[in-house]
């Protein structure tokens, strides 16, 4: 009787948890796709050009990207649950300072405290599921449950994006995660159990910092080059600085016993090719969907509701294509998948740069499903070709490079193809020119990648045993590596 109540009590325990780490990450990726839809309004009310609204996006993915792997070891070292809830009132308390914030300045400020705080609270929500599921199937299940939901915030995000800024302003789409954060913060605090890794590696706050630094250098140089000038010698001078830290960085990295960055993992041409690859994913990506709203409510005059609303295609095919592609890439290779999935995708992107202001949105719809449908068919895969390049026991670390790497190619979208834009329009283009031309630069970058990658992503062989992550911090990666580990057996 005592064991059956001990059963119930551990199911219990196991429900709150499961719902605390998938609510945790549930907030972090409907922030990623809730601000694009308040765009427009955010560049209305804070008076702001498009160089703003770049930072308002790459300020969040930027520290996001740099501090995700440091994350999960802190996570491992100085406790899971401490590290989650630092996590979770961090993002809440800077969600707080974004709705409040008075000027483009604040905002930006507290987009930063947001990427600390999601780099916290998203690794340390999974390995805290992890630890709690020492069964490799009930793991499997448990980390499945936590993707799943973690897409309904993905795809929830526009349309939520767009009702609360029509009703309200975009203030409300940062308000929406205080009562989330608040309840984590309650029920995490009395119902987590605390869990870490006694033999974790030590911090790299060398690494950290010069790869902060670098990118943020070169991010600043790309955002700002197309209104100070490419020539001007701030900008020269932020991508001089940005090659001298980058290198600084590798330099760093080669010497550390324990580095962030494992510069031998490198040396695998899978593991080389496919995080390459998901470079030009998370560049596309989140490059173009930066521009989707804006081209709804800039060009053809939706309203901010309606523009949310429209680009949930995207959204919609990634949630419902991604759960497959894991089984697709076990069952013909990684290769076939992710070629395949990057043409669609650069095809999807190519027909984007063909729309027009009188384009009926019935010839629009389907070239936005096209674009999710050939990135969710690149995601998965191209993290379970990285994590099957490396040892199990590094299973863990791949997945959070390839993650990282998706966030440092979003980074560079944003800043990138908002470049071209600007470019285009200050030599006496439409804005509507300028976005066909960043989605064709988009399209052809994707299609060039596809060549790549159906000439180099060949399938390793199978490492031996399992290859389940021991610390992740992407929910694709995980279920795919599980998966293909699965079914290759």
């Amino acid at each position: 009787m005592a064991a059956s109540h001990a059963t119930v009590g551990s199911r219990s325990n196991r429900a709150v948890l499961l719902t605390v780490t998938c609510l945790g990450q549930f907030m972090v990726l409907l922030d990623n796709t809730i601000v694009g839809a308040a765009l427009p309004d955010m560049q209305h009310r804070l008076h702001t050009q498009l160089t703003g609204l770049q930072w308002i996006v790459d300020a969040y993915v930027l520290l996001v990207a740099m501090l995700l792997l440091s994350g999960g070891v802190f996570a491992d070292r100085f406790g899971r649950k401490r590290v989650y809830l630092t996590g979770v009132a961090v993002f809440t308390a800077a969600s707080l300072l974004c709705s409040l914030a008075p000027s483009l300045g604040w905002l930006i400020a507290g987009r930063v405290l947001q990427g600390v705080g999601a780099a916290a609270l998203s690794p340390a929500s999974l390995a805290l599921l992890a630890a709690a599921c020492p069964a490799p199937q009930e793991r499997i299940k448990a980390i499945g449950m936590w993707a799943g939901f973690s897409g309904i915030g993905l795809a929830a995000g526009p349309v939520a994006g767009g009702v609360l800024t029509d009703a309200f302003g975009w203030p409300a789409i940062f308000l929406v995660n205080l009562p989330i954060g608040v309840v984590l913060l309650l029920v995490g605090g009395r119902s987590l159990e605390e869990t870490r890794n006694p033999s974790a590696p030590a911090i790299d706050i060398p690494g950290t910092a010069l790869s902060v630094l670098g990118v943020g250098v070169l991010t600043y140089g790309l955002i700002e080059g197309g209104t100070r000038g490419w020539t001007s010698p701030v900008i020269l001078g932020s991508f001089t600085a940005a090659v001298i830290l980058l290198v600084a960085f590798a330099a760093v990295e080669a010497r550390r016993s324990a580095p962030m960055l494992p510069l031998r993992l490198f040396r695998q041409r899978l593991f080389t090719v496919s995080n390459t690859a998901m470079v030009v994913v998370g560049f596309a990506l989140m490059g173009s969907s930066f521009f989707f709203s804006q081209f709804f409510v800039y060009v053809q005059g939706s309203s901010i509701l309606r523009a949310g609303l429209q680009t949930l295609p995207v959204s919609l095919a990634m949630v419902i294509v991604s759960p497959y592609a894991g089984r697709l890439a076990a069952r013909y290779g990684f290769r076939i998948v992710v070629t395949t999935g990057l043409v669609l995708a650069g095809l999807g992107l190519l027909a984007l740069g063909m729309v027009h202001a009188d384009t009926p949105y019935g010839n629009v719809w389907w070239r936005l499903g096209v674009v999710g449908t050939g990135f969710a068919l690149t995601m998965s895969p191209l993290t379970g070709a990285a994590i099957q390049a490396v040892s199990p026991q590094e299973g863990g670390l791949a997945s959070g490079i390839s993650s990282t790497t998706r966030q440092i190619g979003a980074v560079l979208g944003v800043a990138l193809l908002g470049a071209i834009v600007r470019t285009r329009q200050s030599g006496g283009a439409s804005f509507e020119t300028g976005l066909n031309s960043a989605f064709l630069a988009a399209g052809t970058v994707t299609l060039a990648t596809a060549v790549f990658t159906g000439l180099w992503l060949a399938r390793a062989k199978p490492a031996e045993g399992s290859v389940a992550p021991q610390r992740a911090t992407d929910p694709d990666a995980v279920t795919t590596s599980n998966v293909a580990s699965a079914n290759s057996r």
